[in-house]
């Protein structure tokens, strides 16, 4: 049996889930830090949804922003891996 196969067997993975179990105890947040999260991170009702998706100029800018920048990250990207990579293989 090979070390890889050793390490990933059904029995390890039990001794180490039951000594993670035995160290890590759940912890429950304070109150406060939750009710000031929620009041934070909150949905907007369905019909400013409804009314951002009906934005067409809006959604057409955002969507153009996201793909611009996807081109320009692939740019770097691709500028990047042939400056430092494609020279070290000639």
């Amino acid at each position: 049996m090979s070390k890889q196969q050793d390490k990933l067997s059904p029995e390890h993975l039990e001794s180490l889930e039951a000594h993670l179990a035995g160290t890590l105890r759940p912890v429950t947040p304070p109150k406060d830090f939750v009710q000031r999260l929620r009041d934070r991170v909150h949905l907007p009702e369905r019909s400013v949804l409804v009314s951002r998706l009906r934005d067409w100029n809006q959604l057409f800018l955002v969507f153009s922003s996201v793909m611009s920048g996807m081109v320009i990250l692939i740019t770097i990207a691709r500028a990047l891996y042939y400056l430092f990579v494609r020279r070290k293989m000639a």
